[in-house]
């Protein structure tokens, strides 16, 4: 992989913030990976010590609860960073990420990183806006799981991943999760997910194509109710 000065990832993260220095001398200490799909990048409680960089590719970060059953809190994407809270605190990872397909990463390590946040005051505020986004999200869920249908969360999953990861040249969803990982990410059983996108496909808002999902009209899962 290129140097972190001339890579156009960083516009899309807080690395942006950093000056050409800072950025020529994280380059030389950062390491570059190819992770493979369904491959564990951390798991809850690993010290991460450290930020990846997404190159490309997309993970989903998730947290078991006490009956065994994982809930998938955020996606990860292209431009974004991972790990930013082991940056300003000492603990181990509370989320396990999981890669959705092929990725590429550079892992920048926490000694390397830290002293750029203590010494630049935008990178530091554009770290705390990252965090303070990814908070707001998670009351989001909070509320959603406490006042939503599992029709209208479902809904509203398929209408996020169409409107951030776009299609195939099929029409189908670019990103392809299984039937348990929609669970997930909703908060219901997956006989539950099954069953509310049967739902969905005899009503004619999505179609299917072999374990690829086709929106079909997406005015009328936005609709739903």
């Amino acid at each position: 992989m290129g140097k972190c000065e001339q890579c156009i990832i960083k516009q899309f993260n807080s690395l942006k913030s950093l000056t050409k220095d800072e950025l020529v001398r994280i380059s030389n200490c950062k390491t570059s990976h190819t992770i493979k799909k369904g491959t564990v990048i951390f798991e809850e409680g690993d010290a991460v010590n450290g930020v990846y960089c997404v190159k490309d590719g997309i993970c989903k970060l998730s947290k078991l609860s006490e009956n065994g059953k994982d809930q998938i809190v955020k996606m990860v994407v292209k431009g974004q960073l991972l790990g930013q809270r082991s940056l300003v605190s000492d603990e181990n990872s509370n989320l396990q990420a999981t890669a959705l397909n092929d990725m590429e990463v550079c892992f920048i390590p926490k000694s390397e990183i830290i002293a750029d946040l203590q010494n630049n005051p935008k990178f530091s505020f554009d770290v705390l806006k990252d965090m303070a986004h990814d908070l707001r999200e998670a009351d989001d869920i909070i509320v959603n799981m406490a006042q939503k249908s599992v029709r209208q969360r479902l809904a509203e999953a398929l209408i996020y991943i169409h409107n951030s990861f776009g299609v195939n040249p099929d029409g189908t969803l670019s990103v392809l999760l299984s039937r348990e990982d929609f669970a997930n990410i909703v908060g219901t059983a997956t006989e539950s997910a099954i069953r509310v996108l049967s739902q969905f496909k005899k009503e004619g808002l999505i179609s299917t194509i072999g374990k690829q999902i086709k929106i079909e009209r997406l005015e009328g899962l936005k609709r739903i109710e």
